[in-house]
Parts: C-alpha cells; sequence; structure tokens
C-alpha cells in the first residue's frame, strides 16, 4: 500500500492524518476512520486495520481531530487537544474530512469509529444517509447519560459529577470557560467549557439509530461495560440490519486481539459489500 501524510483544512487550524491507497488502487472504494477520546490517527484500530482493509481493495483515511490526544501545541504556543473539544468542532472535523476524500473521487466512504467515534460516525451516517456500511468499534452510549456515571470502568467525573458540573458551570459563568479541571477518571483533565458540552451534546448512538439505514456491525469487547457500550442495545433500535460481535477476552482498546478484530471487520465488509476475499 501507498501511505501519505496528508492535511485537511479547517475554520481554525488543519488537521493531520495518512492517506492509504492499495499499490494497484482502490478497487473496493474507501473507508474513513473516526478515532475516540484523546487518541490519534496512529493508534488503536487505526494504526492495524490499514493494512488488512487495504488488501481488500480500500484506500483507507485516518486523521486527528483538532480535538486529539489530550492536550497537545502545533506551530504556536497556543494549546489545543482533547481537553478543550467541542462536538460541534468534531462533527465538523468529520464532515471536512469526509469533503477531502470525497475530492478524492471517493464520495462515498464506509465509516469505522472507535469509542467516541463511533458515537461521531452514527451522527456522521445520519447526516450522510448514502454511507454503504458503518463499522461500530466499541462505541459509547451517549447522549445525556453517556457521563452521568463512570461505570465499571469508573472513568470522566465517576462519582463526583454534580460537584464538578457545578464548577465548570462557574467558571463559564465567569468568562473562564478555557480554563482546565482535574477529572478523578480518564481522560483526568478537561477545560469548563468542554465539560458542559460533553454532558450536553455528544451524539446519542441509541436515539439516532433508528435513523441508520446501512448495514453495521457494532463491535465490544467481553472486558468492557455493557452499559457504557451497549452494541445489543443499538442494534435493537437500529433501523437497518446490525451484526454485533462480542469478542472474547477484550478490551476497550483491543490489545492482545487485534488480529481477531481485523478478521471480524474484513469478513464482514467482505460478505455486507459483496467484495471479492483477499489474495
Amino acid at each position: 500500500m501507498r501511505t501519505e501524510l496528508i492535511s485537511i483544512p479547517t475554520p481554525t487550524a488543519p488537521v493531520a492524518g495518512l492517506y492509504y491507497e492499495p499499490d494497484g488502487g482502490a478497487t473496493a472504494g474507501a473507508a474513513i476512520y473516526f478515532h475516540g477520546n484523546t487518541m490519534n490517527f496512529y493508534v488503536c484500530a487505526a494504526r492495524f486495520l490499514p493494512p488488512v482493509l487495504t488488501r481488500l481493495g480500500f484506500a483507507f483515511l485516518a486523521f486527528n481531530r483538532r480535538g486529539h490526544d489530550v492536550l497537545s501545541t502545533r506551530n504556536s504556543r497556543i494549546v489545543e487537544g482533547g481537553a478543550l473539544q467541542t462536538n460541534r468542532e468534531a462533527i465538523e472535523d468529520n464532515r471536512l474530512a469526509a469533503e477531502w476524500l470525497a475530492q478524492r473521487g471517493f464520495s462515498r466512504a464506509v465509516v469505522i469509529g472507535h469509542s467516541y467515534g463511533g458515537m461521531l460516525g452514527v451522527r456522521h451516517v445520519t447526516d450522510h444517509p448514502d454511507t454503504p456500511a458503518l463499522v461500530l468499534l466499541s462505541a459509547g452510549r451517549g447522549g445525556v447519560r453517556q457521563d452521568q456515571a463512570g461505570g465499571t470502568e469508573r472513568l470522566f467525573a465517576v462519582d463526583r459529577f454534580d460537584e464538578l458540573k457545578a464548577r465548570a458551570e462557574k467558571l463559564v459563568k465567569a468568562g473562564r470557560g478555557r480554563e482546565l479541571m482535574f477529572l478523578p477518571g480518564w481522560w483526568y483533565v478537561i477545560s469548563a467549557e468542554s465539560f458542559l458540552d460533553r454532558i450536553a451534546n455528544v451524539p446519542d448512538t441509541i436515539a439516532l439509530a433508528p435513523k441508520i439505514k446501512c448495514p453495521v456491525l457494532a463491535i465490544r469487547g467481553d472486558k468492557e461495560d455493557v452499559h457504557r457500550y451497549p452494541a445489543e442495545e443499538f442494534q435493537r433500535a437500529a433501523g437497518g440490519p446490525c451484526q454485533v460481535e462480542i469478542v472474547p477476552n477484550c478490551d476497550h482498546f483491543y490489545n492482545g486481539r487485534e488480529d481477531t478484530i481485523c478478521d471480524v471487520v474484513s469478513s464482514w465488509l467482505v460478505r455486507t459489500l459483496r467484495l471479492p476475499k483477499a489474495a
């Protein structure tokens, strides 16, 4: 496969990514990957899926949203990253990346989203109903219930939700919305305005599921919290065909189970899109 470091313009700072294409050209269309919270285009499934999908004939785009990693700087000392992200900005970044891919000749790409990227993927597909297929890799529940409790993984605000919400509201009211607050659970630090945006505006995967008419593959590892990553619930609510795969001995990041995830995703795409099997 050929690999190209690319840049996608946004209304503020451009975002970087990697564009992969089979040596003989893309014969199966394209896939676009939406990474999870605080992640980027070179970790988790964005790292191990491209070689497999390019062998099937897909072009593959993995890119950073402006809310990548936790905190970062670029060509200045202006801070950026996941601690400052907003859902509006994330949705816009995904749309702009899809438009970049369309300029390469791929206007109908398969959408693959991991974790928060899966929530964003559901929203993206509702906005782009001609999407041929959607792969949800441990997609979160989304909606206002997403972070009311930390679940078995004890994430985000854990048992301090009301306290931190009140603090965030106070900071935003005082004009200090970009001031950082520590969280007791992953991802540990967040701005006041991003905290409030997160609990109010994250896409609700279950509420949006009836609008998804394209085929869906929903994957969860068996070590993951069922309430937080509700693959079966999504399946029951989906407006089209949805296959659920629960991967044994598997965590949220697929450590040690990368080959299994690749096999499940690639075989499902071959069947669903009626592709020839890779040589």
